[in-house]
């Protein structure tokens, strides 16, 4: 089984009822910032990346994401009938997947600075960690409020508690994924037990991330990035 991340799993399968008017008749990964769908903010990233394989899930209303990515590389993974959470849809599409440590990437975010795969890809220890997630200081959270997911604490495992944000990527060890009995599941659920064996890490990221979870981040991420729509 390898011990370094091939594959990127790209959740794109959410409601996106924070979104309102916007996401009535798509999906939140198709709502443009920039002049650019969302998903393809994520797909830049990741194809610089150059992995082996790319997956995105699909829910709610598909239709348009699957005409956007067809002909492209990336792999649909059909969430039906119900959704199955982020820790759930990874599980359904582990056979696109392949074996091995895996990046997963939230597609409502957009990033300003170096390359966060590259960056993951280069702290990742397999040796002792399960999972090593991105966070990024709060002062850098662009239309993100709160306390913070994580603490990060340098080379030693991280901690849950008021502290850094963690910004929608990772890289995990999926052979833990079976052990949960429920068909539809979060993450956390895994990073829990993570936790407990001090397996779990965090890294800062050094640029920028906007969070684009809600209307206004649209502007505040065109903003961050230097657009101007003329």
């Amino acid at each position: 089984m390898p011990d370094r991340p091939r594959s990127v799993m790209l959740f794109a399968a959410g409601f996106g009822t924070r979104m309102g008017a916007l996401t009535a008749e798509r999906p939140k990964p198709m709502i443009e910032v920039a002049g650019r769908p969302l998903i393809d903010h994520a797909l830049s990233l990741v194809r610089a990346h150059r992995p082996e394989r790319i997956v995105a899930n699909v829910h709610y209303r598909p239709d348009p994401l699957i005409r956007h990515l067809e002909g492209s590389e990336v792999i649909i993974s059909h969430e039906t009938p119900d959704i199955l959470e982020t820790g759930g849809g990874l599980r359904a599409a582990l056979p696109h997947l392949g074996e091995g440590p895996v990046f997963t990437m939230n597609t409502d975010a957009v990033w300003s600075g170096p390359n966060p795969l590259d960056l993951l890809f280069d702290l990742w220890q397999p040796a002792r960690m399960d999972a090593l997630l991105l966070c990024v200081p709060r002062q850098n959270a662009i239309g993100h409020s709160g306390q913070g997911d994580f603490i990060v604490r340098g080379d030693a495992p991280a901690r849950r508690g008021p502290g850094q944000i963690y910004t929608g990527l990772q890289i995990l060890r999926t052979d833990l994924l079976h052990d949960i009995q429920n068909r539809a599941f979060s993450l956390n659920v895994l990073w829990d037990r993570m936790l407990t064996r001090n397996r779990l890490f965090a890294a800062s990221y050094p640029g920028r991330w906007c969070d684009v979870g809600r209307p206004e981040g649209i502007a505040l991420a065109e903003e961050m990035l230097g657009y101007r729509n003329v």
